[in-house]
């Protein structure tokens, strides 16, 4: 059974075609390779095109008839929407209306839709939950909501099936070293800190030492990208078995400071990270973590490789890999 990938060149997308190859399924990667690699594409043929060239589109679903689609082609930098949302209304909103027009005309009628946290804004209650306000308050997060009510506009319009995942924060990497965290730039804490500390990268900037927290650095929900995979399969086999479209966290419900996963790269890499301590950035909440008991409950869905060290573990070895 064939599922089409978006972004199946991606950190978070090759990662899941491996896990849907090991479930029986053949993932087909659509990117268009202006952030991910061509290397990460391992399980499944790769096709090259841009979500906003429907023709294109179009043309490998007919060809490989997939029985359902996870949607992950997305730009995905908060700085970045900011500076640029005309890239992120055109890339992440137009290219999944696209996207979603093609599936409705061809009568493929399976979505998984790789949303974020960054949805919800800045948090008025903690965990958060599914059913938290979602007031998003930078470009980035705001293009997330709007497909995400397109998806459910189309879900009640046209039959369409659907699961969201809103993510909190992705890390680590294939515990095997085929694929895992490489972006240019690279603006995520764990792959930063780890650079930092094998001498890599430039210091390792913590924004904020004086939030209302233990240590003072900001709380997040680390979650491991091999568990998050594990949990679009489980989605998967939920639509296919005729389960209800949903929306879940994907987190552990579990924070961790900042500083704490600074922690936890010394410890696991036996090398000092190079800290320098920063303002805070505009708009970053103290806290966020997510709950989660949604995705456990309906999915059967737990979280085995989230502790802190075994996300840092596998992002070292994968990085010193390379």
């Amino acid at each position: 059974m064939r599922i089409l990938v978006t972004g199946g060149a991606g950190y978070i997308g090759s990662q899941v075609c491996k896990v849907l190859a090991r479930a029986g399924f053949e993932p087909v990667a659509y990117d268009n390779l202006t952030r991910g690699s061509a290397a990460a594409v391992r399980w499944g043929p790769l096709e090259i095109g841009d979500l906003t060239d429907g023709a294109r589109l179009r043309d490998v679903l007919r060809r490989h008839r997939p029985r359902g689609v996870m949607h992950f082609a997305a730009l995905a930098s908060v700085a970045e929407s900011v500076a640029r949302p005309d890239l992120y209304y055109h890339n992440n909103v137009r290219g999944s209306l696209t996207l979603f027009d093609a599936l409705s005309e061809l009568g493929i009628g399976i979505v998984i839709y790789s949303s974020s946290c960054a949805t919800y804004g800045l948090p008025v209650s903690l965990p958060i939950g599914e059913d938290h306000p979602q007031n998003p308050i930078n470009p980035y997060g705001t293009t997330k909501l709007m497909v995400e009510r397109i998806l459910k506009d189309y879900g009640t319009a046209y039959g369409v099936k659907y699961i969201i995942f809103r993510y909190f924060n992705a890390a680590g990497a294939d515990p095997d070293c085929e694929v895992g965290e490489s972006h240019d730039p690279e603006t995520h804490a764990v792959p930063l800190a780890v650079m930092a500390a094998i001498g890599r990268g430039p210091p390792f900037r913590v924004f904020g030492s004086d939030y209302p927290t233990p240590d003072g650095s900001a709380i997040r929900d680390y979650i491991h990208v091999l568990d998050l995979a594990e949990a679009h399969v489980g989605a998967l086999k939920h639509l296919l078995a005729g389960g209800a479209s949903e929306v879940f966290n994907l987190g552990t419900s579990h924070g961790t400071s900042v500083l704490q996963m600074v922690a936890a790269v010394e410890r696991v890499g036996g090398r000092r990270v190079p800290v320098v301590h920063c303002a805070r950035r505009s708009g970053d909440p103290p806290i966020l973590t997510a709950d989660t008991q949604r995705a456990r409950t309906t999915l059967g869905w737990q979280p085995k490789l989230s502790e802190i060290d075994q996300i840092v573990r596998t992002a070292w070895a994968w990085h010193n890999t390379r």
